[in-house]
């Protein structure tokens, strides 16, 4: 699990690199070539990311072999996310500047293509040590990073990689954070928010806590039924999709038995690439993405909604 990891389309970035940075002149039109931690020193509106990174001693890292993918917050994304660079305690900076870096390839606009993506990051602050992800996503023109930071000029290269530089510092998520950021899952949100026992507030807290998350369709595909239950009912159906633990894809195995906070059990079935899980009155749903890692927990994707028996 400690590889780094792509899922669902790749995103192009469509932007095209600026004179956000300046080069060495030595009397020759062509720039000296520059690693990451170079071009960053060397950036006119970096000068916060290059104390963040000094602190963090995570300069000679960007100086290293790589090949990394960097999404840079500019001077003014760490004014915008209220973190201090100087004062922040260096533990946390280091989780977010982790979080910022994608390694073992460096990720070009012209490797990738129109969609969306989860990344894994070189932050190993899930639980266990697992690597946390990042939601990259492009609607129109507008590509954004978690919801909240917008990539403004893309394809800096670098000796060791590439740059993408973005407009606000990316914080790492909880599993409610992941939901909320990503636009396949605003039904699920809301869902959580009108069942009963503050579904949201319990899991956001320590965990961990694995979730096998319905996509919009799924719940459009139960609306009717939905439509008749009551907030504790509610509750019952989500926490059948809530199991305890960070419960990656890899612990999971071919007619497993699951007990999901619920208390009701599914079975999860393994066959090649396809995985499937079956509910406790034989409904199955398609696992379509695994291992979105989270702070406090891992989600995993799924095309429906399973329905308890306790209902």
């Amino acid at each position: 699990m400690k590889n780094f990891r792509f899922f669902l389309s790749a995103l192009m970035l469509g932007l095209v690199a600026t004179s956000f940075f300046s080069c060495k002149d030595d009397g020759d039109d062509t720039p000296d070539p520059q690693n990451i931690t170079e071009v960053v020193v060397d950036g006119a509106d970096f000068s916060d990311l290059e104390i963040a990174l000094t602190r963090a001693n995570l300069t000679s890292v960007l100086e290293g072999t790589g090949p990394f993918t960097v999404f840079a917050p500019t001077n003014a994304a760490f004014d915008k996310a209220g973190i201090d660079v100087n004062t922040i305690d260096v533990n946390t900076l280091t989780t977010v500047l982790l979080y910022h870096v994608l390694g073992g390839a460096s990720i070009k606009s012209t490797d990738l293509q129109a969609g969306q993506t989860y990344a894994s990051t070189a932050s190993e602050n899930g639980p266990g040590g697992e690597q946390l992800s990042i939601l990259i996503e492009k609607t129109g023109s507008a590509v954004k990073v978690n919801n909240t930071a917008n990539v403004t000029t893309a394809d800096v290269s670098a000796t060791n990689g590439v740059i993408h530089v973005i407009d606000n510092v990316i914080l790492p998520l909880d599993v409610v954070g992941h939901a909320a950021a990503n636009s396949n899952f605003t039904s699920l949100v809301s869902t959580l928010g009108a069942a009963s026992g503050d579904l949201v507030t319990v899991l956001s807290g320590d965990g961990p806590f694995t979730v096998f998350a319905p996509v919009n369709s799924a719940f459009t595909a139960i609306a009717d039924v939905a439509a008749g239950l009551t907030a504790d009912q509610l509750a019952k159906v989500l926490t059948y999709h809530v199991v305890s633990g960070n419960v990656v894809s890899g612990d999971l195995s071919n007619g497993m038995s699951v007990t999901t906070v619920n208390g009701d059990t599914f079975t999860v079935n393994i066959s090649g690439a396809n995985v499937t899980i079956t509910d406790i009155g034989g409904n199955v749903a398609k696992v379509l993405l695994t291992d979105v890692q989270a702070t406090n927990g891992v989600i995993h994707v799924i095309d429906k909604v399973i329905l308890p028996s306790n209902l």
